[in-house]
């Protein structure tokens, strides 16, 4: 728990003006901040802000993220010299532009669609950013086109900071897009079949129609199948977009498995090992 007096002890080794930067900091719930943040704040000089971020970092009170990016520590863990915070708020500050969403697996564990830790931080955006690893958290991020950025929300990743994140039926579209990203297709199905109260066919048809990616189709009209989903409407509208390509039903696995001619995939995962999934 710590003392009583935790929360004043940093203001007693913090100048005044460290310790105003500090406070006015958590009064805008900015647990991450940046340079020119500090300059506004403080109204201090570049070079001064500079080192006052230093003076917080040496202290253990801020750790650096990345080149003018930090993280104040919080008072309850004391001099903390590697405290990351929320890593999907962390995902926004590195991707740094609104073009932004949390995605595939990274998306399935902030809609309860995972049954094991993630240990990869996965963002899509149009905008070009090279993976980085932070602190020992990996980040990945998908290109997109920007016409692909539709199906996104906005949740709380921690009391006061928000993130875009794809929206339950996106994210079940981007992990059949890119299963590598979510551990594989059976990760996929699974988290689809945990949530699939709360997912709206005609939305994830529409998704994926609007996405034009043929192996997505054949995926999903291939999973709403096997998992019987009564939906004849929607699989008629998958089965019209269908052409004559067979697409692996997992690009993960090897080539192999029956040729499935109703949705033109190559079943290379066992249906029964995706049926097994709803069972469990």
């Amino acid at each position: 728990m710590g003392t009583p007096h935790a929360d004043h002890e940093p203001s007693k080794t913090l100048g005044p003006q460290a310790a105003r930067l500090v406070a006015i900091l958590h009064e805008r719930g900015r647990t991450l901040f940046t340079h020119a943040e500090v300059e506004e704040i403080t109204g201090l000089s570049a070079k001064s802000a500079r080192n006052l971020v230093a003076g917080l970092v040496n202290r253990g009170l801020a750790t650096r993220l990345k080149p003018g990016l930090f993280i104040l520590v919080p008072f309850e863990l004391g001099r903390e010299r590697e405290y990351l915070g929320n890593p999907y708020v962390v995902a926004r500050e590195l991707a740094d532009t609104p073009a932004y969403y949390v995605s595939h697996a990274s998306a399935m564990d902030l809609h309860q669609m995972v049954t094991q830790p993630q240990l990869a931080v996965c963002v899509t955006s149009p905008k070009a950013i090279r993976p980085r690893t932070v602190l020992g958290t990996e980040f990945r991020f998908v290109r997109c086109k920007r016409e692909d950025l539709f199906g996104i929300v906005e949740l709380w990743a921690t009391k006061t900071e928000r993130v875009r994140v794809s929206d339950l039926e996106r994210t079940v579209i981007d992990g059949l897009k890119q299963p590598e990203h979510c551990g594989g297709l059976t990760e996929v199905a699974k988290g689809f079949w945990m949530r699939r109260d709360a997912i709206t066919v005609p939305k994830l048809v529409d998704y994926a129609l609007r996405l034009g990616v043929g192996a997505v189709v054949r995926r999903l009209g291939f999973l709403l199948e096997t998992f019987e989903v009564e939906a004849p409407a929607e699989i008629d509208r998958l089965r019209a977009a269908l052409t004559a390509t067979y697409a692996p039903l997992d690009p993960l696995m090897p080539a192999e498995g029956p040729w499935n001619a109703r949705w033109r995939v190559r079943v290379n995962v066992e249906p029964d090992e995706l049926r097994a999934l709803v069972r469990t």
